[in-house]
């Protein structure tokens, strides 16, 4: 009996880790719920990755556990954009053309993660193409650590990068230069979460490590866009 318990826990340790990685967000609920906000995107984007290196050394991928991680994608990575784009749409002031594109470009950026999750769930419509939206995630963590540092009201940098990752989620071309997609090993995955930590425990560090990932991914969706309509033609 505990020969086939252990065995059910060992073949389901990722999809442990999946949940894990979803459960401490009800903190975001709790009336200042925001200070937990950016320790959550750390954690959850260390979680979300531990899952995948798991799943991969000891040998457990199933499709139900490639489900359960676009789903607890879908679910936090959902949960943290409108909350953010929330915090900062001024809602007394609806009528404030920077606060309504806010959360407009906020609920665009939501709407096509969902797509994009969806898709995933069939091997049949996925099509690796697009930005992950991790990478979403973390652009959005290094805004919100430069704002705070910096002392700047972000919202016009939040409609740029919603309004862009909203294109690059469901562009139907490759974006491989993005930085994380090229850390395909356990080892350059753990050196990515290293460097997020790295930019949140040692502020002066950001600039640098924020523009890194930045510069990946423009660069990606720019070559990516060239190479797609150069294919087109």
């Amino acid at each position: 009996m505990k020969k086939s318990v252990r065995k059910v826990i060992y073949r389901n340790l990722a999809n442990i880790v999946s949940i894990l990685g979803v459960l401490p967000l009800c903190l975001l609920f709790l009336e200042n719920g925001w200070q937990y906000l950016v320790p959550l995107l750390v954690y959850n984007n260390i979680m979300d990755d531990l899952d995948g290196i798991l799943a991969a050394k000891l040998q457990i991928r199933s499709e139900f556990g490639a489900i359960l991680d676009n789903v607890c994608d879908a679910f936090t990575h959902t949960l943290f954009i409108m909350l953010i784009a929330m915090h900062y749409a001024d809602i007394e002031n609806s009528l404030n053309i920077v606060s309504l594109a806010v959360g407009l470009s906020g609920l665009a950026a939501a709407t096509a993660l969902l797509l994009r999750v969806v898709t995933r769930l069939s091997p049949k419509l996925a099509t690796g193409t697009g930005s992950a939206t991790n990478e979403l995630m973390r652009h959005l963590f290094f805004v919100l650590l430069l704002a705070d540092y910096y002392a700047f009201n972000p919202r016009t940098i939040l409609i740029v990068i919603f309004t862009l990752h909203t294109a690059s989620m469901l562009v139907p071309f490759q974006m491989p230069y993005q930085i994380r997609s090229l850390a395909t090993s356990a080892t350059t995955v753990t050196l990515v979460n290293i460097a997020l930590l790295i930019a949140w425990l040692l502020p002066l560090t950001l600039p640098v490590i924020a523009g890194c990932f930045a510069g990946a991914y423009l660069y990606s969706f720019l070559v990516g866009g060239l190479k797609w309509r150069a294919s087109l033609t």
